[in-house]
């Protein structure tokens, strides 16, 4: 990951799990490789099994409609369309955790799990004094 070509203001932190050893060892070790590149290939193998952690892609504040995906209402409903018919009953006197509402869509922490590395590619290097691209698609390429 490198700078936009225009000014940035936050830098990439990545956070990066160490398991195995005790706790002085995974210290040495983060203090050796501190500030040095990490290959691919020394951190994950082929045929293994990972889990991505992320940030789905934020959308800002949006109605009930676009976010919960709630059947619009008839045309000539008194004060808008794109609600919810129905947000509860009159007693209990409040509304329901499960009723859908209007709020923040996207932006949310999600986690993919049991994801299989099928092949790790070299990705851009040098072959003989020429510098090799497009290589980590396929075998084929």
């Amino acid at each position: 990951i490198r700078l936009i070509k225009q000014r940035q203001k936050k830098a990439h932190v990545m956070e990066i799990q160490l398991n195995g050893g005790s706790i002085e060892d995974k210290v040495k070790w983060a203090r050796e490789h501190l500030e040095k590149p990490i290959q691919v290939s020394n951190v994950f193998g082929q045929d293994e099994m990972v889990d991505c952690v992320g940030v789905t892609k934020g959308k800002g504040f949006k109605g009930v409609t676009s976010r919960w995906h709630t059947k619009k209402l008839p045309r000539k409903t008194h004060k808008g369309l794109r609600k919810v018919a129905c947000i509860g009953a009159w007693h209990p006197s409040r509304v329901s955790t499960t009723v859908a509402r209007a709020g923040q869509k996207g932006y949310h922490h999600r986690t993919e799990i049991n994801k299989k590395i099928y092949r790790i590619g070299a990705g851009i290097h040098t072959k003989d004094g020429k510098v090799i691209k497009n290589n980590a698609s396929t075998e084929y390429d």
